[in-house]
């Protein structure tokens, strides 16, 4: 049975809790009041003992946990999950019933009312993905709700939460028949190769489609391509399939130069007839300006938080120095593809980010078009904060 705690929100956050925002601050609590261990269940009330809602203890990132429901007498078992999750299902069916992409998110966290929780479908393997131990506590009752939710091959699941002062990023196969990886999902027609059982990513970011799409079908077309902190290569195949003349895909990663040759192939791309290089982002820059290389357009997508041997590097501080490295190797009218997933910041700050680089380097440019999350990954409407993905096509002007 999962212990249920009475917990008293300060004001403001009472207010912002009772109008609908789902995660429970560290602020919003007297820390002398948690419960010893994530999991439990929070009945949450204002000062004046007035019920807000139920949720779980669940420690990511700024916050203690998620609210679940605002229904005093609902309870949180399989039921619940159940109901959540054909909720989800029926508002992707176009996604079920497209033929041409078998690779989206079924459930995404506090957008489809559970924080701390993600599913992925890959061609009838399906992903789950944890990110506290608090929602990790409710494994059976999600497992159970989900296998009766859905059409299954196998489940999987990774677990990305702190554990012990480690942080965790492992793959298990939880039920159903083993995959043979990879597995060959289609996107919008593209195929790439998907492993569901090899450490913390899978190849493919998901939440990136509609941008690999506008590059094959608007951008690319007899291009000369570079696709910077490139993983697995998705957007070169992306430009290469949309008649980019050659793509250079540069990542720090060794396994990056496999995993590229891997989804050029699954295309029936020659890998050899374009570029792939394994090394440093910013060493590439001054190796491209040694050399007079420049390219039509450009791809852009570091992560949040990166260190390597020689530097650590954050998109909050570092992202107008990288995009002016960018700027430097970009031909005149060419594109730069702009892109952050850190979810500290909103698009005006990005764009902020974008104009401080311009300014500071004297070149002009226009913004072509904007991309935040696509419908599979649901996000709070009213709270913007929740839809991470800022990216912006950028014409360099002069």
């Amino acid at each position: 049975m999962t212990q249920t705690i009475a917990l008293q929100i300060n004001n403001p956050f009472s207010d912002q809790l009772r109008k609908g925002y789902p995660l429970i601050s560290k602020d919003a609590v007297d820390a002398r009041h948690l419960p010893k261990e994530e999991g439990a269940l929070l009945r949450l009330t204002d000062i004046h003992n007035r019920f807000i809602g139920t949720g779980y203890y669940g420690l990511q990132n700024k916050g203690i946990g998620w609210v679940l429901t605002t229904d005093a007498n609902e309870n949180i078992d399989t039921a619940f999950f159940m109901k959540k999750f054909k909720k989800a299902i029926q508002n992707r069916e176009a996604f079920f019933n497209n033929p041409h992409t078998t690779a989206f998110r079924i459930f995404n966290g506090e957008g489809d009312g559970v924080g701390g929780l993600t599913i992925d479908f890959f061609d009838s393997y399906y992903m789950v993905s944890w990110y506290s131990a608090g929602i990790y506590s409710f494994k059976e009752e999600v497992y159970e709700a989900l296998a009766e939710t859905v059409n299954y091959k196998a489940i999987y699941e990774k677990k990305r939460f702190d554990t012990k002062g480690q942080y965790m990023e492992q793959d298990d196969f939880v039920m159903g028949t083993p995959g043979e990886f990879p597995i060959i999902v289609s996107e919008n027609n593209m195929k790439y190769a998907v492993n569901l059982n090899d450490g913390a990513m899978t190849g493919i970011f998901l939440d990136q489609r509609e941008v690999r799409l506008a590059i094959r079908e608007r951008y690319a077309e007899g291009k000369n391509m570079l696709n910077t902190f490139s993983y697995t290569g998705a957007f070169s195949v992306a430009a290469a399939l949309g008649g980019a003349v050659k793509t250079t895909s540069v990542d720090v990663a060794k396994r990056s130069l496999a995993k590229t040759i891997e989804q050029f192939s699954v295309n029936s791309i020659d890998y050899e007839s374009q570029d792939i290089k394994v090394m440093d982002v910013f060493n590439y820059f001054k190796y491209a300006q040694r050399h007079n290389l420049k390219f039509d357009l450009v791809v852009l997508d570091p992560p949040s938080f990166a260190r390597t041997k020689e530097r650590t590097f954050s998109t909050a501080k570092d992202y107008p120095k990288l995009l002016m490295d960018t700027i430097a190797i970009t031909e005149k009218n060419g594109i730069i593809v702009a892109s952050t997933n850190n979810a500290s910041f909103g698009m005006k700050k990005f764009k902020s980010f974008i104009d401080q680089a311009f300014k500071q380097t004297k070149t002009g440019y226009k913004i072509v078009e904007e991309f935040s999350l696509p419908k599979d990954f649901r996000a709070p409407r009213e709270y913007p904060e929740f839809n991470y993905l800022k990216v912006v096509f950028i014409e360099k002007l002069n």
